[in-house]
């Protein structure tokens, strides 16, 4: 089976100011291709680490992708280092440096200078590849590595700018990988619980795991008091492969009924958006400690006006005697964090911004705050309409950021199930 490495290039990753979701896009893309990665590799904007990266990768791949270290600035050293590498000389491609100078003179609207046209250099043994995003082009080489090796191994490289490398994967790199080698069909399909741990989901269909054949892989993708689990197959034939699959993914949602949300690779927030859309029905939020959260997860997808109104972030006690009408002797005498005050927040927001359904949060996510009664990581969940309102108490343990992320799923899977049972009763009366 070809295999592939990925090599992304910069001192931002190795110190954590940048997040590497390069590798992870390219690495999806690719197994959606049929080419499995076997390395994902990080290394610092140096010449020796970046050379010993290349050697170790293709010791262990086929297809060596590479990103970063493209741009006009010193620290670039990507490109002159692969051109001593593959033992060319640096010339200048026409199209890159018409591609340059397009995107100055007509897009950007600002004059050129001798670094900028650097960018249109390239070693002279490489294929271009056209960079219609930016101006850094991307570079195909082939080589065989020692004498006895026949077979040309494939390095690529492309800029470390997410939306540039996307372009290239996309447009120019999976299509000429397609046609130069012929690779299996892997099939996935995921879906997602709650309100069950991983341990003892793995308890409950460990028969069914142990008796899987052997080109059909399970994972568990655990997260934010969810687990995914993901079966993967692998085959040469398409349709015979993925109706094996199938079966084998009806046979695992059946075990797993009782904590099913989905059947799809979808986020919470995905879940809860279509129920509202399939049901003609919008919802509004009232965050207190999540502070907007909730209502970003909304508003990130396309076309949230069709179900999400609005929000109201109450953080202080008096934000929530104005805006959602909250009893200022409740808030004195229970404090934010207590049930009476999350279901009136639900109440105000209902009221205030008339949506069908409504998610109300408040607790203490640290790292300050907490009390002998209510320790950090107490939050207090409401969910409901103008007819019924239910409230939750919940208790996490982790940083801020993870608490928040945690109250944000957690209120999202309560509306989940609280819309489910509303249209089970709507039913069940007629």
């Amino acid at each position: 089976m070809t295999q592939a490495s990925i090599i992304t290039i910069g001192d931002e990753l190795l110190i954590g100011q940048v997040i590497d979701t390069n590798s992870a896009w390219m690495a999806q893309e690719l197994s959606k291709a049929g080419i499995r990665v076997v390395r994902r590799v990080a290394v610092g904007d140096v010449w020796e680490e970046i050379w010993t990266a290349l050697d170790e990768e293709s010791s262990h791949a086929d297809i060596i992708l590479i990103t970063g270290g493209l741009g006009p600035t010193a620290d670039d050293i990507t490109k002159p280092l692969l051109c001593k590498y593959f033992k060319g000389s640096m010339v200048v491609d026409a199209g890159a440096l018409t591609n340059v100078k397009n995107i100055f003179e007509n897009i950007l609207k600002r004059p050129m200078i001798e670094r900028n046209l650097k960018q249109a250099e390239v070693p002279d043994n490489c294929k271009v590849i056209l960079n219609k995003r930016g101006t850094a082009p991307g570079m195909w080489f082939q080589k065989c590595i020692n004498e006895t090796d026949h077979n040309k191994k494939i390095f690529v490289s492309m800029p470390g700018v997410p939306h540039e490398m996307k372009g290239m994967m996309t447009d120019d790199v999976i299509p000429a990988l397609k046609q130069q080698f012929s690779f299996p069909h892997i099939a996935h399909r995921t879906l997602l619980t709650a309100g069950v741990g991983e341990s003892f989901l793995a308890d409950l269909i460990q028969d069914f795991e142990e008796a899987l054949p052997a080109d059909i892989k399970l994972a568990y993708l655990p997260n934010y008091g969810m687990v995914r689990l993901r079966l993967s197959a692998t085959g040469v034939d398409k349709t015979t492969t993925e109706a094996r699959l199938e079966q084998q993914f009806t046979a695992l949602q059946v075990l797993v009924k009782d904590y099913l949300v989905t059947n799809e690779d979808l986020p919470m927030q995905e879940v809860v958006a279509r129920l509202l859309i399939a049901g003609n029905k919008t919802v509004s939020t009232a965050e207190s400690c999540t502070g907007g959260y909730i209502a970003s997860l909304f508003t990130a997808k396309a076309g949230a006006s069709a179900f999400y109104i609005g929000s109201v972030v109450s953080y202080s006690y008096t934000a929530k005697e104005n805006l959602l009408q909250v009893d200022k002797n409740i808030l004195e005498t229970l404090g934010a964090v207590s049930e009476e005050v999350v279901i009136q927040m639900a109440k105000g927001a209902l009221k205030n911004i008339q949506a069908d359904y409504t998610i109300a949060v408040s607790g203490i996510m640290g790292p300050d705050g907490g009390t002998e009664d209510k320790p950090l990581g107490t939050v207090w969940i409401a969910v409901g309409n103008t007819h019924h309102i239910i409230a939750k108490k919940m208790q996490f343990r982790f940083d801020r950021q993870r608490n928040i992320e945690l109250t944000a799923t957690n209120a999202l899977n309560m509306l989940r199930s609280f819309i489910l049972e509303q249209e089970a009763s709507a039913i069940k009366s007629k």
